[in-house]
């Protein structure tokens, strides 16, 4: 089925997308950061414990995002391009808390894990952006408490956003495509199977083979910079 005949997709985009562009990821750290476990710096229980040790962790991100030395590299670009080109319905929902794809010029975007350039208050929930460094002595800007404000990243023990748009759009997609996922982190890693439930084709471009590869229908590996140009440079064809 060609693009022109195709009137739903769904991309999945992980940190293989984003590790490209020079941001390093969490299983890059190999569990630890500065000889501290990530359910320390990425957990609800962790920021109630030490919450100056989770704010120096993702000012650290965050400086990183925003002081220029990071781009969207040509995957981030492709994808931008075929949103804008494809006259379907698009979503694209990415486990990634950076805004490359925003940067790249996509606007369709669903970030289910959270966003590092923004922040959210603990006590009233009420989310900002977040572009400077953030610490335990902010006070937020509606409920005017101290104490809470906090990355608006979803942290292990949480529930990632939107999942109700996410699976609306799966359930009538006609191809789903997954890039540079690991398949180890649920639910993300069982959306190919609700794609694929209501007849999507399903596509893995990867670096290497995720733990849920088998359940693709087509599966191509290699950098994520050259895949993802080729394939959609295919899909348009």
């Amino acid at each position: 089925m060609s693009q022109q005949q195709r009137k739903s997709i769904v991309v999945l985009t992980g940190a293989g997308v984003s590790a490209e562009s020079g941001i390093s990821t969490f299983r890059a750290l190999d569990g630890l950061w500065q000889n501290h476990r990530v359910a320390e710096i990425a957990s609800p229980q962790g920021f109630a414990v030490n919450p100056s040790l989770v704010h120096r962790f993702y000012n650290g991100r965050r400086q990183q995002l925003v002081s220029g030395t990071v781009q969207p590299n040509r995957a981030h670009l492709a994808l931008a391009e075929l949103e804008a080109r494809f006259r379907g319905k698009f979503w694209l929902v990415t486990q990634n808390i950076d805004d490359l794809h925003e940067r790249a010029g996509s606007e369709k975007v669903i970030h289910m894990h959270g966003e590092l350039l923004k922040k959210r208050c603990a006590h009233c929930g009420d989310i900002g952006m977040a572009t400077q460094a953030l610490k335990i002595t902010d006070t937020c800007a509606r409920c005017h408490r101290t104490g809470g404000i906090r990355p608006h990243v979803v942290w292990f023990g949480e529930t990632p956003l939107r999942m109700g748009e996410i699976y609306d759009a799966l359930k009538c997609c006609d191809l789903f495509i997954a890039i540079g996922t690991s398949g180890n982190v649920y639910p993300a890693a069982g959306f190919v199977d609700a794609a694929a439930a209501v007849g999507a084709h399903t596509v893995e471009l990867n670096l290497e083979p995720s733990a849920v590869e088998s359940a693709f229908a087509e599966k191509k590996y290699g950098p994520a910079g050259t895949l993802v140009p080729d394939f959609i440079s295919r899909l348009e064809g």
